[in-house]
């Protein structure tokens, strides 16, 4: 079996992960993980599928077929191990008030300590009391060898201040 990382984006409409879904199991495709999200009136997903390695290319040219409803896909090769068991993940929950800047500042301190983004949600809605834009971002964080928790801690803090936002780490 092959391992492949596809992205897919499009307008969305009903049956969009129905159809994906079918081609890969079509291509006698196995769905292990997904991560897919309506944006802005847009369908945006990122999947990870196991097809045996005869049949890869063919998944690839049916999905690149579906450009024809509207729906463009990128395959990429499965990039290899997962991470090194052991290393920590912290939860990162941020909340304020929305400004050009929170995700690039935070990001900033996360690549100067190599800290590893597995996933990220960010939204922008009004706040109960005010109806002012309100930024939250929740992350998993994945620390190097060397890093740890405080660290990481005192680093976003000192950009927490400047930007004005809440911030709460927990293991993960």
């Amino acid at each position: 079996m092959t391992s492949l990382v596809l992205t897919v984006l499009g307008p969305d409409r009903p049956g969009l992960v129905e159809s994906i879904a079918r081609i890969v199991a079509e291509h006698g495709g196995n769905w292990i993980e997904s991560r897919m999200a309506h944006l802005a009136g847009h369908f945006a997903g990122v999947l990870r599928v196991e097809v045996p390695a005869e049949r890869a290319a063919a998944l690839q040219t049916a999905l690149a077929a579906l450009r024809a409803h509207g729906l463009e896909s990128l395959v990429h090769p499965d990039a290899g191990p997962p991470p090194v068991a052991g290393s920590p993940l912290v939860q990162l929950d941020l909340v304020g008030q929305d400004r050009p800047g929170i995700v690039r500042e935070i990001s900033r301190v996360l690549a100067t300590l190599r800290v590893n983004v597995e996933e990220l949600t960010t939204d922008c809605s009004a706040a109960a009391n005010s109806g002012q834009p309100l930024f939250r971002a929740r992350a998993t964080l994945r620390l190097p060898p060397g890093v740890f928790e405080a660290t990481l801690r005192t680093a976003l803090e000192q950009v927490a201040h400047d930007l004005m936002v809440d911030l709460r780490l927990a293991s993960g």
